[in-house]
């Protein structure tokens, strides 16, 4: 049964159930955009930058990714960012470049040139300073970033600014949801990182024939790869991911060891809040917000108790199992646990929380009430 259905059939009308919606682990980044300093140009006379790459689409709006830069510093290149060097006087100089996993770049005339670590400026010089007197007599050189690839971090979830962003260093992950602009006052209490890792040797596919020819050398060619001592041979696979967590609320107050180091190309996702029902015999049914640590004691009281009719030795919990997405039921007596003689229960993500109904309780209520009614009405006013 759905939890949709069984809570409509406990307690009528309550709002839907949020589903946690899953996230799309693989997202495209596309389109050029304008960072602080992307463009950087070195010359012979030392003339200033030639233009810079535009940064919005057709409609206005961004198409790449938001540039975060810190004021005391330039963006350095990295694996898998794309540049554009351009040469005055030379245009099969002139091309554009993707930086490998090496940090560089093939060159023209100039060979292969390590540029990571490098800003657009430097990269500029160092092949200005190449081709001055061997190839070209006073160059100009012109070296923009058409695509951020390598300092990129996805964030998704309840942030008021979810999205890819470009940071460079190592964000931890509370300076990244200050970028993204701070939670949402919806947020879960968890952070989900999923961070890419090398893929295993059984799903990987090698992009060309391997150099060995035995099937065993293949194989262990394979495996060398993909523990990284073969770097010859490209592997083409389906990446794979580790899963780590991050406690929202430990951060917020202090507890800075939750404060861990998101990588680039880390997924950051933070779910909105879960919820859990009151049921039944309660004087307020409905969706709660579950904070962390909430027990039963606490979401009876959050439902302003139960009335006299209400059997709360008899009480249920439905709890949903978070792989099948079937429930059980959980028998629970909840006046025991209000009244301290057995322990407290913690509630779980979407739990729903029945309070039966005393048929017994209810008859003898609507008795007390009638006799209590009419035996005003027969005392004499003097009396009273």
């Amino acid at each position: 049964m759905k939890i949709q259905e069984l809570a409509i059939q406990l307690f009528g009308r309550v709002p839907g159930l949020t589903l946690l919606v899953c996230f799309v682990l693989s997202v495209s980044v596309a389109g050029q955009t304008v960072g602080p300093r992307q463009g950087g140009a070195a010359t012979g006379s030392g003339s200033s930058a030639r233009g810079q790459s535009g940064g919005e689409g057709r409609g206005g709006g961004r198409v790449g990714p938001e540039v975060v830069m810190y004021a005391d510093e330039d963006y350095k290149l990295g694996p898998s960012d794309v540049i554009e060097v351009i040469v005055e006087d030379a245009t099969e100089l002139s091309i554009s470049y993707q930086i490998n996993s090496s940090g560089n770049i093939p060159l023209r005339f100039l060979g292969t040139t390590q540029v990571e670590g490098k800003t657009t400026d430097e990269v500029a010089k160092l092949i200005a300073d190449g081709l001055r007197g061997r190839y070209l007599k006073d160059p100009k050189v012109y070296v923009t970033v058409k695509s951020y690839n390598s300092r990129t971090f996805f964030i998704q979830g309840a942030v008021k600014s979810p999205g890819v962003y470009v940071v460079p260093g190592r964000p931890s992950l509370f300076k990244l949801i200050t970028i993204a602009g701070g939670l949402q006052e919806n947020h879960g209490s968890t952070a989900y990182i999923f961070r890419e890792v090398k893929p295993k040797p059984e799903k990987l596919e090698t992009g060309g024939q391997p150099k060995t020819t035995g099937s065993g050398e293949a194989l262990k060619e394979i495996v060398d790869n993909a523990k990284g001592n073969d770097k010859a041979t490209e592997i083409v696979g389906e990446p794979d991911y580790e899963l780590m967590t991050a406690n929202i609320g430990g951060i917020l107050r202090g507890r800075l060891n939750n404060n861990i180091i998101v990588e680039p190309s880390d997924v950051v996702y933070i779910p909105p809040a879960d919820v859990f029902y009151v049921a039944g015999e309660v004087r307020a049914p409905g969706q709660y917000q579950l904070k962390q640590g909430i027990t039963l004691r606490q979401a009876i009281s959050l439902a302003q108790g139960a009335p006299f009719k209400a059997k709360l030795d008899k009480g249920i919990i439905f709890r949903e199992d978070p792989v099948t997405g079937k429930f059980t039921e959980v028998a629970v007596d909840i006046a025991a646990v209000m009244s301290g003689k057995k322990e407290d229960l913690a509630i779980l993500p979407n739990d729903v929380i029945y309070v039966p109904n005393s048929a017994f309780k209810s008859v003898s209520a609507a008795f007390l009430m009638a006799l209590g009614t009419s035996a005003a009405y027969r005392i004499p006013i003097g009396s009273r």
